[in-house]
């Protein structure tokens, strides 16, 4: 339970990847499917962790351009109340930044330059602070990144986000879609190489966070791309 909200994503993804490397059975390839932020979790996988390649990364509710609220949580009362004190206390102080997982995919629109100066995993990721070719290059070589968006999501703000939409600076009252994100008109991680190749695919999903039918998951994600 704490790893979904104490501990650094940064360090995380390392141990991860040192297992999945010397794991026999992943060797020629293997699928990632990842729930919530676990879907930004394994795209940060994809990109910093080429060997063995993960074949098709599903993302279910995975906020792949950050949050910007968090408006509730299913944890302890306890737990929850405090990670919410430290987002607002300030989510880029290097503190909350090196403890609180959604700290570190805390994307705020209105302090654009601490995001990028001082978030130390989401910023990274989405090349912002510096162009990392290496990231472009290695997500690409997915044979399918499929993004499942929550249509009444209320856990993921703004839900956009899922298929890499989010808030422009200095402004919530409007969501670009992804087209429209400077992530992409600027190709920083190959998402248009991969829309271009027909590798990019997007899921609607008619319900709450996470909350899909065995029907939907199972005509829609695993006999598309897991059978």
């Amino acid at each position: 339970m704490e790893h979904g909200y104490l501990g650094n994503m940064n360090k995380l993804v390392t141990e991860a990847c040192a297992i999945i490397r010397y794991d026999p059975k992943l060797k020629n390839g293997y699928n990632a499917v990842g729930f919530s932020q676990a879907g930004l979790f394994f795209r940060a996988v994809a990109q910093r962790c080429p060997v063995p390649p993960i074949k098709n990364l599903i993302s279910i509710g995975g906020p792949q351009q950050g949050i910007f609220g968090f408006p509730y949580c299913p944890g302890s009362t306890t737990l929850c109340n405090w990670v919410r004190y430290a987002l607002d206390m300030g989510a880029y102080l290097t503190y909350v930044q090196n403890r609180i997982v959604q700290a570190q995919y805390w994307h705020d629109p209105y302090q654009a330059d601490d995001y990028k100066d001082k978030n130390i995993f989401l910023a990274d990721l989405n090349n912002e602070k510096t162009q990392n070719d290496e990231y472009k290059k290695n997500l690409q070589k997915l044979e399918n990144l499929v993004l499942v968006k929550f249509a009444r999501d209320q856990m993921v703000v703004p839900r956009e986000s899922e298929w890499f939409g989010f808030y422009p600076d200095e402004n919530t009252t409007v969501v670009l879609d992804m087209k429209q994100t400077k992530l992409y008109k600027e190709d920083r991680i190959g998402l248009k190489g991969l829309k271009e190749a027909g590798k990019l695919k997007f899921i609607a999903i008619d319900g709450d966070h996470l909350r899909i039918s065995n029907e939907d998951f199972i005509g829609k994600i695993v006999k598309p791309y897991l059978a």
